[in-house]
């Protein structure tokens, strides 16, 4: 057999593989930001109002925290790739749904479609685990994980292109959604190979529904709490309710046989803080992704402040250097895993994120500043999604890795919500003042400071938490060695989450 021939085409495959799971993850990723800048134009279309028509974004996000770490469990005990075909069945079915819809509701409910497919990246990170050489982990994970934040940018940007001129619709955006769908599923079909990592296994239904309970309690007023008031009987209940929902979750999981989610794992102080690390990364990956799109849209001869920009030049010319900056910093977040471990990663990603932020609290006034921060923010983001990953396989077992991402994606998703929920809020409390009539209500520009330097103190936060909290952990390479070693010996794989190997 000619050897060098049989590693070449390892590699291929391998080279494959890697890029067919960053297509899929950036896709889903998509879906995600896909229509914060039409929502507008979808509530004029359908002849809605601004309360109604933020479901389109709350459904995507409520779906995601539901299936996600469900569908995690699923592809651990019945397999990676027919979960993963599943999930992007669903996505074309919601995309094509709100493609051809001209009904709030079945748009509402193509959007609960789109957000099952948010399980795609923790999947996607299991199959690599399963697949590739120990050496190759760190750069693969770091890829893919690069092309979310990737994503997130590039539909703005796909979205202001699409809905340019006065016959603009949204359901063109939707069919561009379906087609990445389609390309992803079909490139998913092709390439991802089956495999034999499969613990069977009922699913924990009780641990489900109180998980998706408490999910949709905690993220549902975050999300409304702007429209409702936070300090409504609603906004209050919700947050009630999420408490003794979370007690209620953590007692089933006691109990089960098979639970959901192990919490040891959950509590495993890698695990733990590592989610942390990815609520803080979520909400100020929001904040900017918000925060600059409203900057410099505002209207500088009324604000005293903002570039006059239109929807399209903000996400061009202001998020577009952030996004491609940050697939780029991916290439070199894999290496420093490699090379410096991801605890140092993470510690660099947050540097670079707050100074980022610390950029842009100082000087918002010029584009140069806002697009050379927005670009230093979004490559910190980058490499926290390249460290992260390394840090949950580092730590949990093979059989856990799935539900482990997930539940890491869902800590990333509620940073998002609560960087979202508070930068909308903070816009809201404070307006310009002598504004001519007629003229709606503009924030004020500290409130864009202000937001600035509660994302900067978040990445700073994630420092702490590198630096303290996880000082003392192993080295993401040689536990990605030791880990495929551990995986290979039944005892050791099987050993409880932080036990000594």
């Amino acid at each position: 057999m000619n050897r060098p021939r049989t590693a070449a085409h390892r590699r291929q495959s391998e080279a494959a593989l890697i890029l067919t799971l960053g297509l899929a993850a950036m896709v889903v990723s998509m879906m995600q930001t896909l229509v914060v800048p039409i929502l507008g134009l979808i509530q004029h279309e359908l002849h809605t109002t601004s309360a109604n028509v933020s479901w389109v974004t709350t459904a995507t996000l409520l779906s995601a925290a539901v299936f996600t770490p469900l569908l995690g469990r699923l592809g651990d005990q019945h397999g990676k790739r027919p979960t993963l075909l599943g999930v992007l069945v669903l996505m074309v079915v919601g995309s094509v749904v709100a493609a051809t819809t001209d009904s709030l509701t079945w748009l509402i409910i193509a959007r609960v479609l789109q957000g099952a497919a948010t399980a795609i990246f923790p999947l996607a990170l299991s199959v690599l685990r399963e697949q590739l050489r120990p050496e190759r982990l760190p750069g693969a994970m770091a890829l893919v994980s690069g092309t979310l934040a990737f994503g997130s940018g590039l539909a703005l940007v796909a979205t202001g292109l699409l809905t340019r001129g006065p016959d603009a619709g949204y359901h063109q955006v939707f069919w561009l959604a379906t087609g990445l769908a389609v390309v992803a599923l079909v490139a998913v079909a092709l390439v991802v190979p089956a495999t034999g990592h499969r613990t069977g296994g009922r699913i924990d239904v009780l641990g489900a529904l109180s998980l998706a309970g408490l999910l949709v309690l905690v993220l549902l007023p975050l999300s409304q709490g702007h429209e409702w008031g936070w300090s409504s009987a609603r906004t209050l209940l919700c947050f009630g309710g999420a408490g003794v929902m979370a007690v209620v979750w953590v007692l089933i999981e006691r109990t089960v046989a098979d639970p959901l989610v192990d919490l040891r794992m959950f509590t495993h102080r890698p695990v733990l803080l590592t989610n942390v690390a990815g609520l803080f990364v979520g909400f100020a990956m929001f904040t900017l992704f918000v925060g600059v799109s409203y900057l410099v849209q505002m209207p500088s001869r009324l604000a005293g402040y903002g570039f006059d920009a239109s929807v399209l030049r903000a996400s061009v010319e202001f998020l577009l250097p952030a996004t491609l900056l940050s697939l780029v910093a991916s290439q070199f977040g894999g290496v420093l895993v490699r090379r410096v471990g991801a605890r140092v990663t993470l510690v660099l990603s947050a540097a670079a994120g707050a100074a980022g932020f610390a950029w842009l609290t100082a000087d918002h006034a010029s584009a140069a500043a806002v697009i050379g921060a927005g670009a230093l923010v979004g490559a910190g983001i980058s490499f926290g999604y390249a460290a992260m990953p390394a840090l949950i396989m580092a730590s949990v077992p093979h059989h856990q890795s799935g539900i482990a991402n997930g539940i890491n994606s869902i800590s990333r998703s509620v940073g998002s919500s609560i960087g979202s929920a508070a930068v909308t809020t903070l816009l809201a409390s404070k307006s310009v003042a002598h504004l001519p009539a007629g003229v709606p209500a503009l924030p004020a520009e500290s409130q864009f400071t202000i937001s600035f330097v509660l994302a900067g103190v978040a990445f700073g936060l994630v420092v702490i938490v590198a630096l303290v909290g996880l000082r003392g952990g192993p080295a993401p390479r040689s536990t990605v060695e030791a880990g495929s070693e551990a995986e290979a010996t039944p005892q050791v794989r099987e050993a409880p989450v932080g036990a000594p190997a």
